[in-house]
């Protein structure tokens, strides 16, 4: 239990150090991540509206 404990704030202090260092790139991981997140949505939409 414990290892899993600190690795979880391993993730979370390296996630704050790079949101510190690297803003721009941070950003731009979360903007890719939507925008494949919006493309599956409308993917699946069309999907769903063929088979009706």
């Amino acid at each position: 239990m414990a290892l899993k404990k600190y690795i979880t704030w391993a993730a979370v202090a390296f996630v704050a150090f790079y949101l510190i260092n690297e803003p721009d790139g941070a950003a731009n991981v979360v903007h890719n991540a939507a925008t494949g997140l919006a493309s599956m949505a409308t993917s699946l939409s069309q999907f769903v509206n063929a088979l009706a």
